[in-house]
């Protein structure tokens, strides 16, 4: 047997308020988390599997997301990108790709409805993909229909493989040396996922709260720390959105029956909680907001349990 099947590299790592450990073994074929680089996504992979792809740079799509993520087992818990006519619902095909953050109105522009443009600058940190998790960081500026820059963004972004499948961080801080700039107050903002059709609650699926609500239409517009979308099956199938205390505010939540659920901040009196919102970040300094998104299946599945995890581990 040659040395370097027995090589073992450890290495300590922080990123985005988590520490991680990574394990590089030398000669012993596909293990842990992959990642290949491809000129307009990242095709992230987990012990030779597909786990989902994560798209930089699309002419139709204006901002990075998730797409075709898929469970250990296989199963593809988002709505298939682009959607089948005969198996899909094809509506909001540039709006709801799998899992993106976007925002629907800073300083007057609509990244939701890609009118702006979340343009994919470089990787600040190239893929590191471990025994059990995957990290990378990019950095992108807003800009707006006319070509103006808004404020640049960095994400770091990390999937971990977990009991019950995968979670997925997305940790953004936008900033701009230039201007101030403002989050305006829409339905359309903040952290979303549309679930695989057969997972919607025009199916099977069912939407249930951190607070104990369940459907789309009771927990639309209310305050929660979690939202789970999944199956009403044994199987569990689903995807669990978070968002944790350390955000400037808490989440309400924008639900829909046929499979998007959103995570917002910013949309007091669009979602019925309240005066109008505007949030502004003054010239140079950073607006931090965190979201996960815990892919799952399985029996034993708790969403409480994934929160907890999640919110004290991110600092």
């Amino acid at each position: 047997m040659k040395k370097s099947s027995l090589l073992s590299v450890v290495m300590m790592i922080v990123f985005g308020g988590f520490v991680f450990l990574f394990q590089e073994v030398a000669g012993q074929g596909p293990m842990g988390f992959s990642v290949g680089l491809k000129k307009d996504r990242l095709e992230i992979s987990f012990a030779t599997k597909k786990v989902a792809d994560f798209v930089f740079a699309d002419p139709k799509i204006l901002r990075p997301y998730f797409s075709n993520l898929l469970l250990p087992s296989g199963f593809k818990v988002t709505r298939n990108h682009p959607p089948i006519a005969a198996t899909d619902a094809i509506d909001h095909d540039t709006m709801h790709p799998g899992i993106w953050l976007a925002f629907g109105d800073i300083s007057g522009t609509d990244f939701w409805r890609n009118k702006g443009r979340i343009e994919h600058l470089k990787f600040v940190e190239e893929p590191k993909a471990g025994m059990d998790l995957i990290v990378f960081a990019t950095e992108s500026r807003l800009l707006t229909e006319a070509g103006k820059e808004i404020c640049k963004m960095r994400n770091n972004i990390q999937m971990r493989a977990r009991p019950s499948g995968y979670l997925l961080v997305w940790d953004a801080i936008l900033k701009s040396d230039d201007a101030d700039f403002s989050f305006g107050d829409q339905e359309e903002m903040g952290f979303g996922a549309r679930v695989a059709t057969t997972l919607t609650e025009k199916a099977s699926g069912v939407i249930t709260s951190s607070v104990g609500l369940k459907s789309a239409k009771a927990t639309w517009g209310k305050a929660a720390s979690w939202c789970d979308y999944s199956s009403t099956k044994e199987s569990k199938e689903g995807i669990t959105l978070m968002a944790p205390p350390l955000n400037f505010r808490e989440s309400w939540w924008h639900n829909r029956d046929y499979g998007v659920f959103v995570a917002n901040p910013f949309g007091r009196s669009a979602m019925k909680q309240g005066a109008k919102s505007l949030h502004t970040v003054k010239k140079g300094e950073s607006f931090r907001i965190v979201f996960g998104a815990m892919l799952h299946e399985g029996v034993g599945y708790d969403a409480a349990k994934e929160f907890k995890y999640f919110s004290e581990n991110i600092k």
